[in-house]
């Protein structure tokens, strides 16, 4: 049994990968915006965090470490983005906000619960296709897009170091059926989370970006 600190369990992605690993026996710590879900398992503790404050990150921390419980496997799922899809103008109010989650509270909520994980474990960062420059092609969303090519550079910054001790990988899910995804994605949230399942329990090359278990260009 490994123990698995997934951010954002309530619903998406996230959910599908709690009930992915609880599914394999393993123990899920989870979070949440309100600190619930509308599902429970024995092997479930869902925790309040809100990545956009300090305070709440630093408190979710706490309670991460007081249970005494060491950590294989970080999935850091839980970001949002401005939901102006086809607006190309990049609005420093937003781009502000997605940051102060996307990036700011991710790193921050990583940097505490670091002293938690097990030499050989895995942190993965939940990216995206928007966050690879040789990808995007489009202005759109620009906010999410830079958001998420930071995100892919706080990816390499951990890997280097901790190199030869934590895997540290960032991961496009696809384009999954969610609130961020829309209803005319193409992927279901269960066959993202078993990708992302698998590459958790997979040694692999640390310091990579991975779609479907293949390597993806930054």
């Amino acid at each position: 049994m490994k123990t698995v600190l997934i951010t954002g369990v309530s619903r998406g992605i996230g959910k599908a990968l709690a009930e992915r690993f609880l599914q394999n026996g393993d123990f899920v710590v989870g979070t949440s915006t309100k600190g619930t879900s509308d599902w429970t398992h024995e092997n479930l503790t869902v925790l309040k965090l809100d990545l956009s404050k300090s305070e709440s990150i630093e408190e979710c921390a706490e309670q991460i470490i007081a249970f005494g419980k060491k950590i294989d496997i970080l999935i850091n799922n839980a970001g949002i983005w401005s939901g102006a899809e086809d607006d190309p103008v990049l609005r420093i109010k937003d781009l502000r906000k997605t940051l102060e989650v996307n990036l700011f509270g991710t790193a921050d909520f990583t940097d505490r619960v670091l002293p938690l994980v097990n030499d050989g474990g895995h942190i993965i960062n939940i990216s995206s296709r928007a966050g690879s420059l040789s990808y995007v092609h489009d202005a759109e969303y620009p906010d999410y897009k830079i958001s998420k090519a930071a995100l892919n550079m706080f990816t390499r910054m951990l890997a280097i170091r901790f190199k030869d001790k934590i895997t540290v990988s960032s991961v496009h899910p696809g384009w999954v059926k969610t609130d961020m995804g829309g209803s005319d994605a193409d992927m279901e949230p269960k066959e993202a989370a078993e990708h992302i399942f698998k590459l958790a329990y997979t040694p692999v090359e640390t310091g990579q970006f991975w779609f479907k278990g293949e390597k993806f260009p930054w």
